[in-house]
């Protein structure tokens, strides 16, 4: 990649992060911190020190991040650091400026609906910084450094951690509804993010069996405009060789190569699965950096 297209590349990565975290801070301060209910994560941690103490959310959140940075910079690595860095500063900005313009609610008397949008903004915010390469830093820190040195799983340990969190507020609140409105924040949280992330990345892979195979493999190449490999196999009830053409594509091109295969031998034996990533030409491009062999023996060390 020459350096335009890095730096250009960089540019999206860091302007997408910004608007992610725009959405996040937006559904978090205008719809889940006036209902006072305490969510998992850093967030949730500052939010539970500020009815506790009022002390300002915005300013907390970044001195949490800061101190675990601290303690686990070695853990983490170089790269985490830096993007950790990025997003808890982009984070604070957006939460210290939009908290006080909403003091109350923007849907009044209505907890549930709230809760809802604010989750559902919270997860495309989560998910389109997580594409872009971007970190929203918090209890990730924690768990990282915890599965280093014990045998619990990450994803275990982020739920612990987030447990401990949403469950403390009880001793403010002494309120069951709000814990049940952090799980339902938790729930919906996970699942848009996922979406956001998997949908953008997703494709579909296309295995198709057929005795017109290269008909198909050159109607795919000239019509779709999209590469394809042949394979050998071999029928085992038949006992006999087949070829079978494995073709890669967008969602958006799926049913256009289903109408190809069809036009060219309608019974073709076609299996059709979804892939969450696909990279290479013509397809995404791997944003990853590439580190030193000893980063990558340390990384695969945690």
């Amino acid at each position: 990649m020459s350096v335009s297209k890095n730096i250009l590349s960089m540019a999206h990565d860091y302007l997408m992060i910004a608007l992610g975290l725009a959405c996040y801070a937006f559904g978090f301060t205008a719809f889940i911190l006036p209902e006072k209910v305490v969510t998992g994560g850093v967030t949730g941690l500052s939010s539970l020190l500020y009815f506790a103490f009022d002390w300002n959310v915005a300013v907390t959140y970044y001195l949490i991040n800061a101190a675990l940075l601290a303690v686990a910079f070695r853990t983490v690595g170089k790269q985490f650091v830096i993007r950790t860095i990025v997003g808890a500063t982009l984070a604070t900005f957006y939460i210290g400026v939009m908290q006080p313009l909403f003091p109350e609610p923007i849907v009044a008397q209505q907890p549930f609906m709230n809760i809802i949008i604010g989750a559902l903004l919270c997860g495309v915010g989560i998910g389109t910084v997580f594409v872009n390469n971007g970190s929203t830093a918090g209890t990730d820190i924690i768990a990282a450094v915890v599965t280093k040195h014990t045998t619990i799983s990450f994803g275990r340990m982020m739920l612990y951690t987030d447990m401990v969190i949403i469950c403390s507020s009880y001793a403010l609140f002494h309120s069951i509804d709000k814990i049940v409105f952090a799980l339902i924040f938790m729930i919906i949280n996970s699942f848009t993010a996922d979406w956001v992330i998997n949908n953008n990345r997703q494709s579909y892979q296309f295995f198709i069996i057929s005795k017109r195979w290269e008909d198909i493999a050159n109607a795919v190449n000239n019509e779709a405009h999209r590469g394809c490999t042949v394979l050998s196999g071999m029928g085992w009830y038949s006992k006999q060789e087949v070829k079978i053409v494995m073709v890669m594509c967008r969602r958006l091109e799926s049913v256009h190569l289903m109408r190809i295969i069809k036009r060219t031998d309608p019974e073709a034996f076609i299996t059709q699965a979804k892939v969450s990533g696909v990279f290479g030409k013509g397809f995404d491009e791997m944003k990853v950096k590439i580190g030193s062999p000893d980063a990558a023996t340390s990384h695969e060390q945690q």
